[in-house]
């Protein structure tokens, strides 16, 4: 009654099932692993924010890369702002996820060495190529604190770093390519300027990072383990629809008592 699973068909459907199960065990895990390092860098985030503020040069300097224990971290800079090397990165987006360009400026700080500010959002011109219509920096010497956040790279961001851009307008916020730009050594990273908050509207202050939510991913997880263990108990009633099928089907074709005995 069984050998119908030697059927290419059955063998098929078979094959099919063992290679979907270690399948969907590994993608539980990968969202699994998911879960983990959101709750991980929640956690980091909010430690990073929660710390006193020091100076930007005690966690930072030229051609530094920013670990990530160091991500968010609260740091304070001062110095004057250098507004003929200031430009405007490209793309970005506000809290409500309408698109312009997000303000940089260095701040020149006492030893010559400059730190990259990224003083907030702002809507771009009608024309894109035009330069924007930026708020002031503040003119003299400033104290600014934020959280410092590591360089930006296309392969880490995703962002294409194009060419041939307007002038005054970058792709990427990288301390490398504007220490070449504007001929001074750069503090390895930026900082995300929290305070103090501009006396108008703009630049748009980037929001906090979220460090609250979890995603789904452990939902996700526990969901394709359950598809692991549908798997199996599918193939079982697959098998016994099919015996039940084949036997009441040999049933109806069997000849009756009657004629048999004529």
């Amino acid at each position: 009654m069984y050998r119908f699973l030697l059927s290419r068909q059955w063998v098929s459907l078979t094959l099919i099932g063992l290679v979907l199960i270690p399948s969907m065990i590994e993608l539980g895990f990968w969202q699994f692993h998911r879960h983990e390092r959101r709750v991980e860098q929640n956690a980091l985030i909010a430690r990073n924010l929660a710390d006193k503020p020091v100076p930007v040069t005690e966690l930072t300097s030229p051609g530094h890369t920013v670990p990530r224990s160091d991500y968010w971290r609260a740091i304070t800079a001062t110095g004057v702002y250098d507004t003929e090397n200031e430009v405007v990165v490209r793309r970005r987006v506000n809290a409500d996820e309408k698109v312009g360009a997000q303000v940089l400026t260095p701040l020149v700080l006492a030893d010559g060495r400059a730190v990259l500010v990224n003083r907030g959002w702002i809507p771009l011109a009608a024309d894109q190529k035009a330069y924007p219509e930026v708020p002031p920096a503040p003119r003299g010497t400033v104290t600014v604190t934020g959280r410092l956040k590591a360089d930006e790279t296309t392969r880490g961001s995703g962002i294409k770093d194009l060419a041939g851009l307007p002038d005054r307008q970058v792709m990427l916020i990288n301390s490398e390519q504007r220490s070449e730009a504007i001929g001074r050594p750069v503090l390895g990273g930026y900082l995300e300027q929290t305070a103090p908050r501009p006396s108008g509207t703009l630049p748009e202050l980037i929001p906090e990072p979220d460090h609250d939510s979890i995603g789904a991913h452990m939902a996700y997880a526990v969901q394709w383990w359950l598809f692991v263990a549908g798997v199996p108990i599918g193939y079982v009633i697959l098998v016994r629809r099919e015996v039940r099928d084949r036997r009441e089907a040999a049933a109806k074709s069997a000849p009756e008592p009657a004629a048999a005995n004529a």
